[in-house]
């Protein structure tokens, strides 16, 4: 194999499996240190510069980093028969917008100078309050439309109030309209072609995906009164328009928004909610977590349950007819309203056909999958509006790249190049055998949010579920973070090949042996490596013809190799990714260069 490159942002970030895993590059282990230490404030900045909505996310990301986590593969010795699981990183994330200061907003970066250029966003949701946000910090006039009278998309409006306070909502967008950013509550874009001759130098689409899919089986038509579209459903109770439900609910769906229907149905008082989805448990959607919470609350879960037919007598539902699809019987469940939730579709009606903006056949727009810009050069989509329905984190991704391309496209730059990445790796060395960050491995299991009451929780819709960690708890949870930004880095030409780290380390992570091919030395290290979506870390040639191989996989961070290498060859060095942002660092011109004069017609 040849020397790993250990110069390219890519090989360390990688070894960082949250940070990594998540969309938005978020630098976990940094800002669970800062709690950890008890700094909120700087907790929540590091996490509010990623991700936008670190409250909002600390109660319901999808969690794309927990099953990245190197806690959930290396702790199998401390759980017994039990799952290794991951750090609660999301929930670390509440914890930091929990406990954070009233000082905060001084915090919050102050606009730029107004630079004459003028941005639309279509939709206030988490893709275009991100554009919003760091578009408005370098000077640029940013208009927000939303049919609703308040922003937050489907933030607001699809996610229950048990799962989301509202308050929650309405502080983290308004540090966005804080800003500067302007908010057209209640208006609602009819037409492209009337939105660009508005004379808006750049627009972004951030609509999202509104239209849930129906199901026109038997019986749909004739029982349509108690038939409800999941999505608009949420959104009428979110909003008050809905306040109770009949007896018995049946909801129709295997992903998150299905269990927040049936949740928020229980909540509302039905007496027997049921799930039926066609695929097995272990493929549905929801996120398995989301499931728990459903079970936990007595909510029964049927799969490959195919729905048939909607039962009706005279204009009025009595049940729905199902094939297992296990065994082809055929069953029927009394019910009196259904919501369904198998899907989400875009639409975009107020789109002119004609107006230069192409759509592939299923209705998404053609974008660049790099840059977000439409065939119509000044539009830029993100969020569900662009590649279908997601989740937060990923619409928070697409608003920080879509920026980018905006601020890029006004300076007259090519809008699918992307600068590097901010990186640093700095020694954490502080004495012969003292760090500077607590490198001790607890083997303690994943702490358990706490819950309200179960009485007082389904007793109402708007009573919050989840507790979050108090500040004790969310320290022992904090310290089960393996660190992992903290790498260990080797030079190779100070190595003697005492052989003391191998000796030393708790995982045999660290080899020396001949070089080979890759399939071949993974077999050959005193640990094989198993794992083949994480990078070996190859050495030069040292002075036997051997090369140092550590298997960056189940690694602990410890530091024990590089505080028992005699020479130095081994440090512990802190690496910082930050990804480019808009403004003057994601631009190839000096700061200093004028916009480019752009004209944008109908």
């Amino acid at each position: 194999m040849q020397r790993s490159d250990t110069q390219d942002p890519a090989y360390f970030h990688k070894v960082v499996d949250c940070q990594w895993a998540c969309p938005a590059h978020t630098p976990v282990p940094e800002y669970i240190r800062l709690i950890g230490q008890g700094r909120y404030d700087d907790a929540y900045m590091v996490n509010w510069v990623s991700n936008v909505f670190p409250g909002v996310l600390g109660r319901t990301c999808d969690r794309p980093c927990e099953p990245a986590c190197r806690r959930g593969r290396v702790e199998e010795k401390n759980v017994g028969e039990k799952k290794p699981e991951a750090v609660a990183i999301c929930r670390l994330k509440r914890v930091a917008a929990d406990h954070k200061s009233q000082e905060l907003r001084a915090l919050l970066p102050k606009p730029l100078p107004r630079n004459g250029k003028k941005v639309a966003c279509v939709g206030a949701g988490p893709a275009s309050l991100t554009v919003a946000r760091d578009l408005a910090t370098q000077g640029y006039a940013v208009t927000v439309f939303d049919g609703e009278t308040k922003p937050g998309g489907f933030i607001r409006s699809q996610i229950p109030r048990f799962r989301l306070p509202e308050s929650v909502i309405d502080e983290e967008c308004g540090y966005i309209l804080g800003l500067g950013v302007e908010l057209r509550a209640g208006r609602r874009i009819e037409s492209m072609r009337a939105l660009l001759a508005e004379g808006y130098d750049a627009v972004f689409v951030g609509c999202g995906a509104p239209r849930g899919r129906d199901l026109q089986l038997p019986g749909r038509q004739e029982a349509g009164e108690r038939i409800r579209i999941g999505i608009d459903w949420l959104a009428s109770v979110s909003f008050g328009h809905v306040t109770s439900v009949q007896p018995r609910v049946i909801v129709l769906g295997g992903g998150n928004t299905a269990m927040d229907c049936c949740r928020s149905a229980r909540r509302l008082g039905a007496s027997s909610v049921t799930v039926a989805v066609r695929s097995g448990y272990a493929q549905m959607k929801a996120s398995p977590w989301e499931k728990e919470d459903a079970e936990h609350e007595g909510i029964p879960i049927l799969d490959f349950h195919v729905p048939l037919a909607f039962e009706h007598e005279g204009g009025k539902l009595t049940g729905m007819r199902f094939k297992k699809a296990q065994t082809g019987e055929e069953v029927s469940i009394p019910c009196d309203e259904v919501l369904i939730a198998v899907g989400q579709e875009n639409a975009f009606p107020w789109i002119e056909r004609d107006a230069g903006i192409a759509f592939n056949e299923h209705g998404l727009p053609l974008l660049d999958a790099q840059s977000f810009q439409s065939s119509l050069p000044q539009v830029f989509f993100g969020g569900d509006a662009a590649f279908g329905p997601k989740n937060i984190i990923t619409a928070v991704a697409h608003g920080h790249e879509a920026a980018v391309s905006i601020d890029r496209y006004l300076h007259a730059e090519p809008v699918t190049k992307r600068p590097p990445p901010h990186v640093n790796l700095l020694s954490q060395k502080m004495g012969i055998h003292e760090w500077s960050y607590d490198n001790g491995i607890t083997n303690e299991l994943r702490h358990k949010v706490p819950w309200a009451a179960a009485e007082k929780a389904l007793a109402s819709i708007r009573v919050e579920v989840e507790l979050g960690f108090d500040a004790a708890t969310a320290f022992k949870e904090a310290q089960r973070c393996l660190n992992c930004d903290v790498q260990t880095v080797f030079t190779d030409k100070l190595c003697i090949e005492c052989d003391a780290c191998v000796d030393i380390c708790p995982m045999d992570s660290i080899s020396f042996v001949e070089n080979g091919a890759e399939a071949d030395l993974r077999q050959r290290l005193k640990a094989p490596a198993l794992n083949l979506a994480q990078d070996l870390y190859v050495s030069g040639t040292l002075k036997t013809a051997r090369v140092m191989v550590k298997d960056e996989d189940v690694c602990l961070h410890c530091g024990l190799c590089a505080e028992r290498c005699p020479t130095g060859a081994w440090d512990m060095q802190k690496f910082l990714l930050l990804t480019t942002k808009a403004g003057p660092a994601c631009r190839d011109t000096p700061a200093r260069a004028p916009l480019a004069e752009r004209k944008v017609t109908a």
